[in-house]
């Protein structure tokens, strides 16, 4: 069985995404295609215009003008047609195929009423329901336009070098090589790389960063930015299908069709929920009767009344619309949620564990100490190390390498990288191998005493340290060090004031490193000296303890980790393929200051929801109370229950005003 909300309002909710798909309300607002196109452009409204003109006609004719019944008895019936025209020529079809929804519900009683008479009624009945459908899907276009906006942002053609001419051709034509030529004020036609000029650029569409970033040749440009300053030459890295803003906005509209628990339930609780209804419909059409508790009539009439009223509609809206307006908001200010069931769980979030190197930390390592082994050179040392370390891109060997470039050393060539997960690092030079590595990779031989007593005098500092052999022979010891990130302390107070009871540090450092760090961020458990293995067992001990857990790292090294956990969220979102694949939640900008934000987002969309279930069970529950003893009239009952529908959709939206 279908429900209103699968058959729908959620096809509603996605319907900019859906391959079947013509606009927000989707195929509910299609007007038959001989109309002008004006007229299918607003055919929906139109229809209940129309509803409402004729209602009225007819109810003050027949109220104050003396219409006689047979008049109004016609424009009754034109407003039937209007206002149940949509639901018919898509209901009908649907109970054929065995699937119920709210849309027969209110046809069954639009028909009842009919049956019993009350043309007025069932008149008024049909209007009121194409407007609150009119409204809903108006409602949620404008959840749905927070995220086409982005769409809007990409330029439809670009300026390019075709040798000494410069022509303006179209972006979806362009090879990944091509040069553009980005004008300033220019949004940024293609993802590419600087190859001349400098320039300030607006990237807050994109990552949500407030304040422009500075590029220069060889920096990564996103389309949909805005060149601010002066004039830049762009090589396409990206097909226009491939870049950033077009893989961000197909993952936001996947996400929109991903269902959250909370609408999991919703839908089995109405597929249930609506034959169950026209059960209860047909015993309170004839149990009074044959127990001389009512007439035929009173009891058709009062069954009437329970379709309307134990029809689910908000609650099969309510869910699905602050979802949709949760990824929206988050979208537009650059966190990429990839779903609702991943916005649902980052709200419940009672733990957030975090990867230190490049997450809490700014990944940029420099060399602090060069600690030779007694006969061999400081450059000697550095030169081996860098020769191996410039095939990886790990942040440690980056910093070698970038130390011995500083120093213009002779690199010899080394063949084959070898990583020992946790440990460090193999390669042969010159057919003799090269290790490097913490002392776990050495298995206790070639370091002697002293240089482990200065190793951990290092280590004691905070500092990272890399030891390095060469066929065998001890070559000495490199400390790096890495900086906390700028006012991470700030961000993690504001998780724990948003509710999150436990921060925690996973990392493969020694205890004395990761302490350092863990204090200057602001954590409140350390977990160190952790192998990959490791951090996948601390993810899900954390679980057992606490429930709901959220793993923030690079999306790479962490891979197993962030996987584990109930929401995995990715760091660098809009320049890491990784980050943005991998995980449950991007943050666009590489900045963890937006992680509290995302929370509490989460958090408010998790109470709407809450809100919402409350609203529509309440409502349903007293129109079915009332339509058994006949406390309200059929007129009363529809306004209360389109009423509910209105009031759980604009709760969802307040989610589109969301702001820490």
């Amino acid at each position: 069985m279908n429900t209103e909300h699968d058959h729908h309002h959620n096809e509603t909710a996605v319907c900019a995404t859906d391959s079947h798909s013509h606009g927000v309300g989707c195929d509910h607002t299609e007007a038959p295609s001989i109309m002008p196109a004006w007229v299918q452009e607003r055919w929906e409204f139109i229809l209940v215009g129309l509803a409402a003109g004729f209602f009225l006609i007819g109810w003050l004719g027949e109220t104050f003008f003396d219409m006689s019944a047979n008049a109004a008895l016609i424009f009754y019936l034109l407003s039937y047609a209007a206002g149940g025209y949509d639901i018919t020529i898509h209901g009908i079809p649907d109970l054929f195929r065995g699937r119920f929804d709210t849309d027969i519900l209110m046809l069954a009683a639009a028909v009842g009423a009919a049956v019993l008479g009350q043309w007025s009624e069932g008149a008024f009945l049909l209007f009121l329901f194409s407007l609150g459908h009119a409204g809903e899907h108006y409602a949620l276009e404008r959840a749905q336009n927070a995220v086409d906006a982005l769409g809007e942002l990409m330029p439809k053609t670009a300026r390019v070098k075709r040798g000494a001419r410069i022509v303006e051709e179209a972006v979806d034509g362009l090879a990944i090589g091509d040069v553009v030529v980005v004008r300033p004020g220019d949004r940024v036609p293609v993802d590419g790389e600087i190859t001349a000029g400098r320039s300030a650029i607006d990237q807050s569409a994109i990552t949500g960063e407030s304040m422009p970033v500075e590029k220069g040749i060889g920096d990564a440009l996103f389309a949909g930015t805005i060149n601010q300053e002066a004039a830049l030459e762009v090589k396409v890295s990206k097909l226009a299908k491939n870049n950033t803003l077009s893989r961000v906005m197909q993952m936001v509209a996947d996400a929109q069709r991903e269902q959250s628990p909370t609408q999991q339930f919703t839908q089995k609780f109405t597929a249930v929920f609506v034959p169950a209804v026209f059960v209860m419909v047909l015993l309170v059409t004839a149990v009074p009767p044959l127990l001389h508790m009512a007439t035929l009539q009173e009891s058709f009439y009062r069954a009437m009344l329970l379709l309307v009223g134990a029809s689910p509609c908000a609650l099969a809206l309510g869910t699905p619309a602050a979802v949709l307006a949760g990824i929206a908001q988050a979208a537009r200010n650059g966190v990429l949620i990839k779903g609702g069931q991943h916005l649902e769980n980052l709200g419940d979030v009672q733990v957030m564990a975090f990867d230190k190197t490049g997450t809490l930390t700014t990944g940029n390592f420099q060399i602090t100490d060069i600690v030779p082994a007694e006969g061999v050179g400081a450059d000697e040392l550095l030169r081996v190390a860098a020769a191996v370390e410039q095939q990886s891109n790990h942040p440690l060997a980056l910093a070698v390498v970038q130390t011995a470039v500083e120093k213009t050393l002779s690199l010899p060539v080394a063949d084959g990288l070898e990583n020992v997960a946790g440990r460090g690092v193999k390669s042969v030079i010159n057919g003799r191998s090269v290790l490097i590595g913490s002392l776990k990779l050495f298995d206790g031989d070639g370091v002697d005493a002293k240089a482990r007593e200065t190793i951990a005098q290092l280590e004691s500092e905070g500092k990272t340290t890399m030891s390095v052999t060469f066929g065998g022979q001890f070559l000495g010891t490199l400390a790096l060090a890495d900086t906390v990130r700028p006012h991470v302390d700030e961000t993690l107070k504001r998780l724990l004031d948003l509710g999150v009871k436990e921060l925690v540090m996973l990392t493969g450092d020694n205890a004395d490193a990761a302490a350092n760090a863990a204090q200057a961020a602001g954590v409140t458990k350390v977990m160190s000296d952790l192998m990959p293995e490791d951090k996948l067992a601390a993810i899900k001990s954390l679980q057992q303890k606490y429930g709901t857990v959220g793993m923030v790292g690079d999306g790479v090294n962490d891979a197993p980790a962030l996987a584990t956990a109930t929401v995995g969220i990715g760091m660098g979102g809009a320049g890491t393929a990784v980050a943005l694949e991998t995980a449950d939640v991007a943050l666009m900008a590489d900045d963890l200051g937006k992680l509290p934000f995302a929370v509490g987002l989460s958090r408010a969309s998790r109470a709407i929801i809450k809100q919402n279930l409350f609203i529509a069970l309440g409502v349903i529950m007293m129109l079915i109370l009332t339509s058994v003893t006949g406390v309200m009239k059929l007129s009363g009952t529809v306004i209360v229950h389109e009423g509910s529908t209105v009031v759980v959709i604009i709760n969802a939206l307040r989610l589109l005003r969301y702001r820490e």
